[in-house]
């Protein structure tokens, strides 16, 4: 090739590279066409029709009074309207202005409070210590200890109250016998404990405590059993007490158990019913009501069924903060998802 010829040819002209096709660009996948859609896999969906009977039955059971709880509190609904025979009207806050300007609510919700915090402090104190008992006893006991707590569990309330009535009754009660026998007081026959409210809501935590024990019990051994030996063994070679051993290793591992049952219990001692309505013969005395039996009272003694709903609204709010620091408990421990 002679010089001319390379100059009329020029200089080379570079050919650009095949771009690497790392995914189909925007253009192409226009023009190849939308994406397939997912196929469901065959049974995907039957979980959720497994669990829609339950859905619907706690809808019906807790949704639907719930709503209607709010309905009524906002109206003075009466007899009449109660049975389809005439219309309540709405009255915006008035219900919740006077219950909250009611210095008996006030007392009542005290009254509810402090009653509530000697069940919980209470029922944590003696299911725990029943529960560390548990692991030093032999299998024998504790199996024996297990099933006289599940039938205690597993009792009927209307039983356990006729139970306890019997205990503390005037003329025949096992308790004043006992009292009687011990102090050698003859007095202590025939003492009626429902005439003091002190005394009679005695006989109540004794009966609440006393239902509530075997599920604090059971939950807290279970939890203990989840405590590594190993840490408590070294703990004890290290030179620490038992109070340290379950201070700084039994204690940490116990405690989101111990959390979440202790707020479960505040939740169903605030809203104790049946056992203070079952031990005053199905009629409370106004010094023995809670927040429950006061909405009751308000509501079918005293025929307001707009105050009475409204008190549930106001029971639920109070408890709403500790449901959810109790949700929030499930989620830390990963119960929840």
């Amino acid at each position: 090739m002679t010089a001319a010829d390379t100059q009329a040819a020029g200089p080379p002209v570079s050919v650009p590279s095949a771009p690497e096709e790392i995914g189909t660009s925007p253009s192409k996948q226009d023009a190849a066409g939308p994406r397939p859609k997912k196929r469901r896999k065959k049974g995907e969906l039957l979980p959720y029709f497994l669990i829609l009977p339950a859905i619907l039955a706690i809808a019906a059971v807790y949704v639907y009074p719930l709503i209607k709880t709010v309905i009524m509190s906002f109206q003075d609904l009466g007899r009449a309207a109660l049975w389809g025979n005439g219309e309540a009207p709405w009255v915006g806050f008035e219900q919740f202005t006077n219950i909250l300007g009611d210095p008996e609510f006030w007392s009542v919700t005290g009254r509810t409070v402090v009653f509530m915090t000697i069940c919980v402090v209470l029922t944590m104190g003696i299911g725990l210590l029943i529960a560390l008992m548990m692991l030093r006893v032999s299998t024998w006991v504790r199996l024996v200890l297990t099933v006289a707590l599940i039938a205690a569990w597993s009792m009927p309330l209307m039983v356990a109250a006729s139970v306890f009535r019997w205990l503390a009754d005037s003329d025949y009660g096992l308790i004043n016998t006992l009292l009687a026998d011990l102090t050698g007081d003859e007095g202590w026959l025939g003492h009626n404990w429902f005439l003091d409210p002190w005394q009679g809501f005695g006989i109540i935590t004794l009966l609440v405590v006393w239902g509530a024990i075997p599920f604090v019990v059971i939950t807290m051994y279970a939890a203990l059993t989840q405590v590594p030996k190993e840490l408590e063994e070294a703990a004890s070679l290290d030179g620490a007490s038992a109070f340290g051993v379950y201070r700084f290793v039994t204690w940490p591992v116990i405690r989101p158990v111990f959390t979440m049952v202790a707020t479960l219990s505040v939740i169903w001692d605030f809203n104790v019913f049946g056992q203070i309505w079952l031990l005053r013969g199905n009629k409370p005395e106004p010094d023995y009501e809670t927040l429950g039996l006061y909405s009751f009272s308000k509501a079918f003694e005293s025929t307001s069924f707009s105050q009475g709903s409204a008190i549930a609204l106001i029971t639920v709010l109070m408890l709403s903060g500790v449901a959810v620091y109790y949700l929030r408990q499930l989620i830390k421990t990963g119960e929840v998802e």
